[in-house]
């Protein structure tokens, strides 16, 4: 299950979808290492369609359904660069960290456009074991720039 997002709606999907063209026009736009050769070809659009109409989750299952990540990346293990498999999980994590980046992005913007000065951290995601850093950032009030 991806994040919940509590102000996705129409107006924050326009200012989402802002930001999207901006990286795309600035030549900013994150391509995963992960991706392959479709994936590459598909990002920016299928981005761009899961912002507009969807969801983090519709991206996730688009990138693979259309077989977007590459099988195999090279790391480095134990001080050795091998080749090794991407993790099964990787479309569910390039989907769910660049579409809520974007959505972050997008509600700043929003609340900029609309005079409003901060905006309010919340949690998105329910885990098991919350990293105590993130725990103690929720509630917290941060600059919308």
């Amino acid at each position: 299950m991806g994040l919940h997002y509590k102000n996705l709606d129409e107006k924050t999907r326009e200012f989402m979808l802002r930001e999207v063209e901006m990286d795309i026009e600035n030549e900013t736009l994150y391509l995963s290492k992960r991706l392959n050769f479709n994936g590459q070809s598909l990002w920016a659009d299928l981005l761009k369609e899961a912002i507009m109409r969807h969801d983090d989750d519709w991206l996730a299952d688009q990138l693979k359904f259309n077989n977007c990540l590459s099988s195999y990346e090279t790391r480095k293990v134990r001080g050795k660069i091998k080749q090794v498999k991407v993790p099964k999980s990787a479309h569910k994590t390039l989907a769910e960290g660049e579409f809520n980046r974007y959505y972050i992005r997008g509600v700043c913007a929003r609340a900029i456009s609309e005079g409003i000065e901060e905006v309010v951290i919340y949690r998105g995601k329910i885990v098991q074991q919350p990293r105590p850093e993130s725990q103690n950032m929720i509630g917290k009030l941060i600059n919308a720039k």
